[in-house]
């Protein structure tokens, strides 16, 4: 049903090139009895390697659902989104779920532990994904071509691919910085066999920065990618993202960058989709005009129970219709606190078209977190196209995940301008207030929801980032970055374990590193609270 590209195809294809799991080590080679010279010996086999650094976004393993690369985790939950969307939206005002799976309860809870299931499978999963690329970037160096033979437009290409693959592992060392602070850290330049030294936070910060800006002039131009790969305003867009979080990061400020590299994508020529439902449906590829950097899911090709599946079956439940959602069942399962819907000017999307909830049979107040019926259920992820046909399958999703989307640029821009200011440094505000009130406009239908340079203050932008990017994956990053996410200053149902919302110890605004890889890592040190 959906025209996803040649390189989603390969990367169905992968049992061709299997790699295995890489959890203690993250310089281990993945291998599954092929030598690196068989498997790069060709364009094809770069191709097909390059194709898994990107598949493992999308999928738990190359055999389908039920497969995983990571070991000790339930593979049908190692997806890299669903567990990166249960740390960043569970442990939050903006999700609760009802399951009783080990471990599940303690992120809205927030008395997780070292040996927290999903924590781990996390933390692997995302030193997994690095493994990939520092062995793909090792392969695909200049002498590794010139030996094996590979020149001209193939070795131009593959040099491409190294840079993509470069900008996977810096996303993925961010995603480490951001959760857990002080992960292990190996690139492609040291000896494989090695233990992993620890790479504190602010050293990390740096290299990721020094990274993206290196890797700038290699990657394609914006929106001239395929779609679902890398560019420059990918990489952009993430430099912009961690110099906002500058503060929390390295104990610096930058909000001078933070301004310049989201205004280097707003101006690249990406604009918004008019209908701002349009964006999570089952041909969500259409939106190319906002979507700066996607993972890619497919109901046929990409099968799994992570990503939008998990995101389109886990919130349907009670009194709710699966078909509506292009799905054959719910799960009963996540749903928000009275906290983000209160955001809103009603419950219904008459007003704010950003509100996707459904009432009906559902308690706005929370009562019990295990049952299905307390808390309003989400309805913002749905199977089914613009024109109302389900995808391509009932049992898992077409709907692509956005990792940066142009709205995301408008909301740092603003606040960085903000914060600039408030330090004395330099900012356009009607600019700021241009950007916001172009996201309200695509929302409201009309002016009615327009703010002026008076409304503009950073508590209504913190709002108006829950209104506009909600469960995907930004509230605990933007909560940190407030601090209100362990703080008694701003509560919400259970937060702390306690029904009416409590604080927290600060030092929960990080995740621990998992307790089997400290112990298993002479040169790790954990971090502190745990």
């Amino acid at each position: 049903m959906k025209n996803k590209i040649s390189f989603l195809i390969i990367i169905a294809l992968l049992s061709s090139v299997v790699f295995v799991s890489c959890t203690k080590n993250l310089d281990r080679l993945p291998t599954n009895g092929f030598t690196a010279a068989e498997v790069y010996s060709t364009p094809n086999g770069y191709k097909l390697a390059f194709a898994k650094v990107y598949g493992s976004f999308a999928q738990t393993g190359n055999n389908g659902p039920g497969s995983g690369d990571i070991q000790g985790i339930d593979p049908g939950t190692s997806d890299f989104f669903r567990l990166y969307w249960c740390a960043q939206e569970l442990s939050t005002d903006e999700a609760v779920i009802s399951w009783g799976d080990a471990g599940i309860q303690d992120f809205h809870f927030m008395n997780w532990s070292s040996s927290n299931p999903f924590t781990q499978g996390l933390y692997y999963r995302s030193m997994y994904q690095i493994t990939l690329a520092n062995d793909f970037i090792r392969q695909s160096s200049d002498a590794n071509l010139a030996a094996r033979g590979i020149t001209g437009s193939d070795a131009d290409n593959i040099k491409t691919y190294r840079a993509e693959a470069r900008f996977l592992r810096a996303y993925q060392y961010w995603v480490l910085m951001d959760l857990f602070g002080n992960p292990p850290f190996v690139t492609d330049k040291d000896q494989i066999g090695n233990i992993p030294k620890q790479i504190s936070r602010k050293d990390l910060f740096d290299y990721v920065i020094s990274e993206l800006k290196a890797i700038e002039p290699d990657l394609k131009a914006p929106m001239t990618n395929e779609y679902g790969r890398a560019d420059q305003a990918a990489d952009w867009a993430l430099l912009s993202r961690i110099y906002l979080n500058a503060p929390v990061y390295a104990d610096t400020t930058d909000y001078n960058d933070a301004i310049a590299y989201s205004k280097k994508v707003i101006d690249a020529g990406y604009t918004l989709t008019s209908n701002y439902n349009w964006l999570f449906l089952a041909d969500n590829n259409l939106n190319t005009n906002e979507f700066i950097l996607t993972i890619n899911y497919d109901g046929l090709k990409t099968q799994g129970y992570g990503g939008t599946t998990f995101l389109t079956h886990a919130p349907v439940g009670g009194s709710m219709n699966p078909s509506k959602f292009g799905i054959n069942g719910g799960w009963s399962g996540a749903r928000t606190t009275k906290n983000l819907p209160d955001l809103f000017p009603d419950y219904t999307g008459n007003v704010d078209s950003r509100s996707d909830f459904y009432t009906s049979g559902q308690n706005i107040d929370i009562n019990d977190i295990t049952s299905f019926t307390d808390g309003f259920a989400v309805t913002k992820f749905k199977n089914v196209t613009r024109d109302g046909a389900n995808g391509s399958s009932l049992d898992f999703s077409d709907i692509d995940m956005p990792i940066f989307r142009l709205p995301e640029m408008y909301l740092n821009y603003a606040e960085a301008t903000l914060r600039n200011i408030a330090l004395g440094g330099s900012g356009d505000i009607a600019q700021a207030v241009k950007y916001i009130n172009n996201i309200r406009e695509r929302a409201y239908g009309n002016t009615s929801g327009d703010i002026t340079a008076n409304d503009l203050t950073l508590n209504f932008i913190l709002d108006e980032r829950a209104r506009e990017l909600y469960w995907e994956g930004y509230r605990r990053t933007d909560l940190i970055r407030y601090g209100e996410f362990t703080s008694s200053s701003y509560l919400w149902p259970w937060k702390g374990g306690v029904k009416s919302g409590t604080g927290v110890q600060s030092y929960r605004n990080l995740y621990p590193l998992p307790l089997t890889d400290v112990q298993a890592n002479p040169n790790l040190v954990q971090n502190p609270g745990y």
